[in-house]
């Protein structure tokens, strides 16, 4: 039974899992986005994510602790010096997990995982939707539109009647031209 185990053991021996997770959160930490499963993501949300804390109080003392859990300088100095610098002022939730599917192979659901403070697209996404805070209500909408629809049917009437106005004078001198057409057909056909 596992009664009260919190993480998950991903089917491997301790070895085999601290050493995939300190690969993955090595290669999380240099490229800052990886593919990998969901249930892998998880578990490497719960191995790097206090690491990333650690690294905001940047001593000697805290890189000694973090490079007993990544094995790798570069990793540790890429963390210290880059993602620390980035995300300092965050009080938590450092990466972030997108689900892509399944894979085709053999059925495992996919995702990606980030440092939520890289990724461009949603960054730009956030800026575009926080500029616009403007909000208005449902009534003032409406009372816009009632507004809209009743200047529209004074410029439509506008329209008819100026419409309607010019038809009227061009009738009489399209009734003129029309007689002084047919006047002399009259004439002619008199005339024959």
């Amino acid at each position: 039974m596992r009664h009260r185990k919190k993480f998950n053991h991903l089917g491997r021996k301790s070895a085999h899992r601290k050493a995939m997770l300190a690969n993955m959160a090595n290669s999380l930490i240099m490229h800052k986005r990886i593919k990998t499963t969901v249930a892998k993501a998880k578990a490497l949300r719960m191995y790097v994510e206090p690491l990333i804390t650690k690294s905001k109080d940047d001593s000697t003392a805290q890189r000694r602790v973090v490079f007993s859990y990544l094995k790798n300088k570069e990793a540790v100095s890429e963390l210290f010096r880059e993602v620390a610098g980035k995300i300092g002022e965050r009080p938590g939730g450092y990466t972030r997990i997108l689900k892509l599917g399944n894979r085709i192979g053999d059925n495992a659901d996919m995702c990606y995982i980030e440092l939520v403070d890289y990724n461009e697209n949603m960054l730009s996404a956030s800026k575009a939707s926080s500029e616009k805070k403007t909000r208005r209500t449902r009534r003032k909408k409406s009372s816009d539109s009632t507004a809209a629809v009743e200047t529209a049917v004074v410029e439509k009437e506008d329209k008819a009647a100026s419409a309607d106005a010019a038809a009227e004078s061009a009738a009489p001198e399209a009734k003129a031209a029309d007689e002084s057409t047919e006047a002399p057909s009259d004439e002619e056909n008199a005339k024959e």
